[in-house]
């Protein structure tokens, strides 16, 4: 094995350009492929910007040729010679109007045929991939993921610091404080029977970085929690997270968009339009059946609620009558792709997400075919189908239920699947902010009312009247940023009134006691003068995937977890000794 002794590396394969010929340069990477062709011989050599050839010809010497022939794919390597114009040019890649005349090869490391090609868009499968990262990490596609993540990355910390922020790390290791998802939890050798949490956010310790005067906070921060994997959701994360004093809503908001603004601007080309839109919570719900629409299609739900009063279908009248709503969607020119097969499939869709059912008219045309005409009264149907804008080629999908909840949320959930089966889904970013979202939230499971964020978020000031008598219409001073149906941004205006946070808390079932145990450190600091402060976190990783298009967090995460939240690579999580169990006064049972 050759080592660099003597050996100078002027730059990188992929920025090589005509104007460097003549030049002598010295490259390293790995070899992508190897061509004899006899009296010539071509190496293909690879770095994270891109692919050079490097030629030998009947001039290069015997010895040298001979090495140069000896490489095979994915053996480190490095390469020194002249610079000069390709006889066979190609107009594939940056550099293909060049190559290399090689001089000097040093073989660094020598590679086992890897289990899958090296390549863009590998089609092996992922999980053996991962349990090789390090060489899937090689592949051009994820490599241009990892750079544009480090570019956004820093363009990130440039903005906030231009604008006055200062970056302050926080504990890894803090006191476990209920947010929602499950804590991943940390032994004390010290302390034994005592833990430490991995944060779910920098929440707390933000909010004590304003009591501490640092007006404007901003990091980076490693979060992490312990709930199931999907394709946005990894057990661990990385949140800009920021925080300033003396602000309200406005000036938080503000704030975000010029964040987003500059981020795509700079690292896409892309203009985004300020101010962004803006709807409400309950806007959102009504028009879209979520609080993170995806607003690159049309398609908004349809509210039937007054038209289906006294309809005759026993469904709808029942729902109407418990107080509940019935919504739908008029998918336009559906009816060839929305057969009576996918429909089904539509149905037990929704059943699955707690609707009793899916009730649809296609308009077919050879005429109208409704699943619950024989049950309704007349003019009823032709009342429907004036109210949806029916059009021969549409289908009307319906939900009803007694909690209007569910069946907005279901017609929410049929809007998205239906549009990607149709293709409506345009392209763009499309970003806004949904705010004045419910204080409270009713958990069914322990029959109370919770707080539908953390329980430090400001209610709205036209709503402290009514805390106690009327929590469901209780809105709070928080906000979401959903950038294409993802959201990626949450945060709110906090409490730092003392009096008002002990109300809340009582209003959450938190004792005094019990409010003292879990942030009485909170609690105590803002007995000392702590400023009015808001802020959000916005999900780095989550930002990068949408950016770039990624289908999967995965895909812009260096080293990311699987769906079941172990890696591949080093076979994580793993059990641990004994002795280290004893050392911590821990005792694993089956």
């Amino acid at each position: 094995m050759d080592n660099l002794q003597g050996f100078s590396r002027t730059g990188y394969c992929g920025d090589l350009r005509e104007s460097d010929a003549g030049k002598t340069v010295g490259v390293c990477g790995w070899v992508q492929r190897r061509r004899n062709l006899g009296s010539l011989l071509f190496i293909d050599l690879r770095d994270r910007t891109g692919i050079v050839q490097i030629a030998c010809d009947d001039s290069t010497p015997r010895e040298l040729f001979d090495k140069a022939n000896s490489v095979r794919p994915e053996y480190c390597i490095a390469a020194s010679g002249t610079v000069r114009e390709r006889s066979s040019k190609n107009k594939d890649i940056p550099t293909g109007d060049i190559e290399i005349e090689l001089k000097d090869i040093r073989i660094l490391g020598k590679a086992e045929t890897p289990p899958f090609e090296i390549v863009e868009n590998c089609k092996t499968d992922e999980t053996q991939r991962l349990k090789y990262r390090y060489l899937d990490l090689r592949r051009p596609d994820l490599q241009r993921n990892i750079l544009m993540r480090d570019k956004i990355s820093h363009i990130t910390r440039n903005y906030f610091h231009e604008n006055g922020f200062v970056e302050i790390e926080t504990p890894i290791l803090m006191r476990s404080t209920p947010e929602g998802a499950r804590d991943f939890l940390v032994p004390s050798r010290i302390h034994k029977g005592g833990f430490y949490a991995l944060p779910q956010s920098p929440q707390l310790y933000k909010q004590l970085s304003m009591v501490a005067g640092f007006d404007r906070y901003i990091q980076l921060a490693r979060c992490f929690r312990d709930e199931d994997s999907r394709a946005d959701r990894q057990p661990e994360f990385t949140q800009i997270d920021m925080e300033m004093s003396f602000v309200e809503v406005e000036d938080v908001l503000k704030i975000g968009e010029g964040f987003i603004s500059t981020v795509f601007k700079e690292a896409l080309g892309v203009d985004i339009p300020l101010p962004l839109p803006r709807l409400t919570y309950a806007d959102s719900m009504n028009r879209y059946g979520t609080d993170k629409p995806d607003t690159r299609y049309a398609m908004e739900l349809i509210d039937f609620t007054d038209t289906v009063k006294g309809c005759g279908f026993s469904v709808f009248e029942d729902a109407v009558a418990a107080g509940g709503t019935v919504r739908g969607i008029n998918a336009k020119d559906a009816v060839k792709t929305l057969s009576r097969k996918e429909i089904d499939k539509l149905t037990d869709m929704v059943k699955g997400s707690g609707a009793k059912g899916l009730a649809w008219i296609r308009m077919t045309p050879d005429g109208v075919a409704c699943s619950f005409s024989k049950f309704l009264n007349e003019g009823a149907l032709d009342a429907i189908l004036e109210k949806a804008g029916a059009e021969e080629g549409d289908v009307i999908l319906i939900v009803a239920d007694k909690r209007a909840s569910i069946a907005l949320s279901c017609a929410g959930a049929l809007r998205s699947t239906v549009a990607s089966k149709l293709g409506i889904v345009g392209e763009g970013f499309n970003l806004l902010w949904i705010t004045e979202f419910p204080f409270f939230d009713w958990d069914d499971e322990n029959g109370q009312w919770v707080a539908m964020h953390h329980p430090f978020t400001a209610p709205m000031d036209e709503c402290l009247p009514y805390l106690e008598s009327d929590k469901g219409n209780v809105r709070a001073k928080c906000y979401d940023l959903v950038l294409n149906g993802i959201e990626l941004a949450s945060g709110s205006i906090r409490i730092t009134d003392p009096e008002l946070q002990s109300r809340i808390f009582t209003l959450l079932g938190l004792s005094d006691e019990e409010a003292q145990e879990k942030f009485g450190y909170l609690l105590n600091a803002f007995r000392f003068g702590p400023p009015p402060h808001g802020g959000m976190g916005l999900g780095l990783d989550r930002l990068v995937m949408q950016m770039l298009g990624a289908d999967s967090l995965r895909d812009v995460i260096a080293f990311p977890k699987l769906k079941d939240a172990t890696e591949a690579m080093t076979e994580c999580p793993s059990p641990v000794d004994k002795e280290q169990l004893d050392i911590l006064g821990i005792s694993v049972t089956e």
